[in-house]
């Protein structure tokens, strides 16, 4: 049965996924002719309404994820394609009342807005039932892979193991190794899958040609010089192959439409959650009659101090570092106010001001910044760029993601910089506020169970 359905496994998702997409469209035609004549036949109106879904649904999948099943987890699959459903829905919704107003010369008003409830609510049933269906039979096809972690120390096997656990229908860890080991070869070809993670470049050089080598599907953690990389133009010199990575700064003209963005959103944001604002104030106040609004200094573009706004959410004058889990110095407001990130609306203030940007790296406070820089010299390169209230780090990690990959989510954001990604990047922070863990705070032991035993007796550093 397995082996029929991996022959055949291409076409499957490629008829499952083509099944999900039409339903979703199904949904929005029939539920919604029962309010407009003009989706209930083969018209100029269904014609257009059709191509409009097809076309921003298409688009708003690229933006906040496709039906990747056995890559992510339900949840995030679900949360993803549900705003990309509901965005398109919206604005398929209102084509279709401007179309119906001009069609029947009256003015615009809207109409069936309950039917549109309806409309997302069935939607919202698909996709959960396809995305749960989906994985179920992707596992059921696929047994886990048979991993081999290489890796340099206990610390960063935690970091890497703590991750790879939490997919364990993906993956399972047969085998964990010093970089530094004789037998590396032969754990490699034993493996389906290996991780490389916190390795030295020189070394891990060598393993990925092994990988190469046995044909040996293989993950690992980049370095400047790997992004540097990534994001470098193909470029022939007479008949010399060779990589081009220019090194500049934002254009003029990035920074005048980066800048009138920011102004335009803060605005907007500003007036639109200024209901919020009033209310997180209001909690604040109520529970200790203390300031309602805190001040902390911290680093943007070319090492620049300022002081960053938030709603307060701890305890006044308390030692001020950065929060752990179950930290007393939160209060009892100021723990909905994180977990919803209300507390982080007055930084819009810092946007209109000019402190910071919408999208670029999270300002460190200055004592991190030191102690990171100290820890990996390239953190200072964060600081090529202005300080985002959202971003590419805040977005993929976690408040405790560690400081080592928030660096090179950064320096990814920097590197691929486009005002197209930008919008991109503040689409899909809206996914941030249905993960559960996307504040998780320092102090969480990733506790594996993998004992990490090294090549040599001498003690060294992560890394080394």
């Amino acid at each position: 049965m397995k082996k029929h359905l991996h022959k055949f496994e291409s076409t499957l998702w490629l008829v499952i996924k083509a099944l999900l997409y039409l339903s979703l469209l199904t949904t929005f035609i029939v539920v919604q002719g029962e309010e407009n004549i003009g989706l209930r036949r083969l018209s100029r109106t269904m014609g257009i309404t059709v191509f409009t879904f097809v076309i921003v649904g298409l688009l708003l999948l690229s933006v906040y994820g496709t039906y990747d099943v056995g890559r992510r987890k339900s949840k995030p699959i679900i949360y993803s394609m549900s705003l990309a459903v509901i965005c398109t829905d919206v604005i398929t919704y209102f084509q279709v009342m401007i179309m119906r107003a001009n069609t029947n010369v009256h003015e615009f008003k809207l109409r069936g807005v309950e039917l549109l409830f309806i409309t997302i609510a069935v939607q919202i049933i698909i996709i959960i039932v396809f995305t749960y269906g989906g994985n179920a039979l992707f596992f059921l096809i696929h047994e886990p892979e048979k991993c081999c972690v290489i890796t340099s120390c206990q610390e960063s096997l935690d970091v890497i193991a703590y991750a790879i656990g939490r997919f364990k229908k993906q993956y399972r860890i047969a085998s964990v190794v010093d970089y530094r080991s004789d037998n590396i070869e032969l754990r490699i070809r034993e493996a389906e899958t290996v991780f490389i993670y916190d390795v030295p470049p020189e070394r891990r050089l060598l393993i990925m040609r092994l990988c190469y080598k046995y044909k040996v599907n293989v993950y690992f953690n980049p370095y400047l010089e790997d992004i540097m990389e990534v994001n470098a133009k193909h470029y022939v010199l007479d008949d010399v192959y060779l990589f081009n990575k220019n090194i500049k700064s934002l254009t003029m003209e990035q920074r005048i439409v980066k800048r009138l963005l920011d102004i335009g959103l803060s605005l907007f944001l500003g007036i639109v959650s200024s209901p919020l604002w009033l209310a997180g104030a209001l909690a604040v106040k109520l529970y200790d009659g203390g300031h309602v609004l805190f001040k902390q200094e911290r680093a943007t573009i070319h090492g620049r101090r300022f002081y960053v706004y938030k709603l307060r959410t701890m305890k006044e004058n308390v030692e001020n570092y950065s929060a752990k889990k179950d930290d007393d110095r939160i209060t009892k407001p100021g723990r909905f106010l994180r977990r919803t990130r209300i507390d982080e609306l007055p930084q819009l203030l810092n946007v209109l001001k000019g402190d910071m940007t919408f999208v670029g790296p999270r300002p460190e406070m200055i004592k991190n910044v030191k102690s990171y820089t100290q820890e990996l010299p390239e953190f200072r390169y964060r600081l090529r760029v202005k300080a985002g209230l959202t971003g590419y780090a805040q977005i993929a990690g976690k408040y405790n993601t560690t400081p080592r990959d928030k660096l090179i989510m950064d320096m990814m954001y920097i590197e691929q910089f486009s005002i197209l990604r930008d919008i991109q990047l503040i689409l899909q922070t809206a996914v941030v506020f249905f993960r559960s863990d996307s504040t998780e705070a320092f102090g969480k032991k990733k506790k594996t169970g993998y004992k990490f035993v090294p090549a040599e007796d001498e003690p060294r550093q992560c890394g080394e």
